[in-house]
């Protein structure tokens, strides 16, 4: 949409009864005429020949409808931080409304083996469920419209701040900036922290363990006390410091 809103210097038109056809397009009425804008198998040209490049159609009533032509342009971070995740155990999988042939360049040019091309929202919501329903822990990365319902179903879920409103309300966690690279840093950060928590109940029940036995003898005055219960704070606060590393 900003591609082409940068690309055109005409007057807006008053475009009435605007309609979201979901996995199709968008569709309203000018001067009486249905006008559509969505993919080739809904108002487009069957019989155009078929390119590498992502499409939108616009068809005006029974007109012949044209194409716009797009290239998607990768994030300069974007083949490291899949790479990162691959080294980490972590099967990235790519889930796409666009056709087979887009798909599939941007799969390979991010090293994606597994993705999954003309998938309709409902079709993406099927995949993660299943992904689930087999115990795998599912994070979903999205910026679409059509990526809300998945994002909301997801363990975890990100989306970067250029993203619709929908789908950022949907998500657990927004990223901003142009780096890719924030969504591992949410996923070390999230590890870290897990480790963090248990370390710190470890180190509370070992302190305990000492400190309440000495107690129980009687070795352990008011002051001791209260040094020892500020200097248990004092450990866990100072271990959680290490997150900020």
């Amino acid at each position: 949409s900003k591609a082409i809103v940068n690309a055109y210097d005409g007057d807006l038109l008053n475009i009435e009864n605007v309609e979201e056809i979901g996995g199709k397009g968008v569709q309203g009425t000018y001067q009486n005429k249905t006008i559509r804008l969505g993919s080739r198998s809904w108002c487009g040209d069957q019989n155009a020949p078929s390119s590498a490049d992502i499409e939108l159609w616009l068809q005006v009533d029974e007109n012949t409808p044209c194409c716009f032509s797009f290239s998607d342009k990768l994030r300069d971070d974007a083949v490291e931080t899949v790479e990162r995740f691959k080294s980490h155990g972590i099967t990235p999988i790519m889930i796409s409304g666009d056709r087979e042939s887009v798909v599939q360049n941007v799969a390979r040019e991010c090293g994606i083996e597994e993705y999954h091309a003309e998938i309709t929202p409902p079709e993406k919501f099927e995949i993660m469920e299943k992904l689930q329903d087999a115990d795998h822990t599912t994070l979903m990365i999205g910026d679409g419209l059509n990526d809300a319902p998945t994002l909301a179903g997801a363990y975890v879920s990100i989306a970067p701040g250029t993203a619709i409103d929908m789908a950022q309300n949907a998500a657990d966690i927004v990223f901003m900036g142009d780096k890719f690279s924030s969504v591992f840093d949410t996923y070390k950060t999230a590890l870290m922290t897990q480790k963090l928590v248990k370390e710190n109940f470890a180190l509370a029940v070992i302190y305990n363990i000492i400190a309440i036995p000495l107690a129980l003898a009687g070795l352990v005055t008011p002051l001791v006390a209260a040094i020892a219960m500020s200097g248990s704070s004092i450990i866990v606060i100072g271990n959680s410091f290490r997150l900020k590393k």
